[in-house]
């Protein structure tokens, strides 16, 4: 009982002594989410600049280029809706395929089973229409939303290594 009661004291103190962090100092600027060569940047330090003076530019630079640019690297690129494919595929290929349905069965002598024959091929047909145009906007979408992605991040690489070459760092 005393041993409980010892350690509910000592949690009880060190939690908010924890929780209680000093916050960075005002000025300070955070460490770059990601490093340059993360995003096929390659940084020379031209000057002689140290290790630490480098990593230090690199992070004043990170900040920089996202206060110009908006872009946050590491954030995935909001996703480009896929155009919307009109229904009424089913429907037309079922009044399609009934039309080719009757002729075929006036020749046949069976107008009324031919129409019907015609008109299940007909609707059949137009979902796979359907779904075939479905697919195909999702993957332009998809395609949309890579591209738009790598634009951005190639605007995000230009403001970032802009900043860098100002500082003596020779950036590819």
């Amino acid at each position: 009982m005393k041993n409980a009661l010892v350690v509910a004291l000592a949690v009880a103190v060190a939690l908010p002594a924890a929780a209680h962090q000093d916050p960075a100092p005002p000025g300070a600027v955070p460490p770059a989410a990601v490093k340059p060569a993360a995003l096929g940047m390659f940084v020379y330090p031209g000057s002689g600049q140290s290790a630490g003076k480098q990593a230090e530019d690199e992070n004043l630079c990170y900040a920089w280029a996202r206060q110009q640019t908006g872009i946050d690297p590491t954030a995935a690129a909001a996703p480009v809706e896929a155009a919307d494919v009109p229904r009424g595929d089913a429907v037309k290929g079922a009044a399609g395929g009934a039309v080719v349905g009757t002729a075929v069965g006036a020749i046949v002598g069976e107008t009324g089973e031919g129409a019907a024959v015609g008109a299940v091929a007909g609707a059949a047909k137009g979902r796979r229409e359907r779904k075939k145009k479905k697919k195909e906007a999702e993957t332009q979408a998809q395609q949309a939303t890579q591209t738009q992605d790598a634009s951005r991040k190639d605007a995000f690489k230009k403001a970032w290594g802009a900043c860098l070459e100002g500082r003596g760092y020779s950036v590819k």
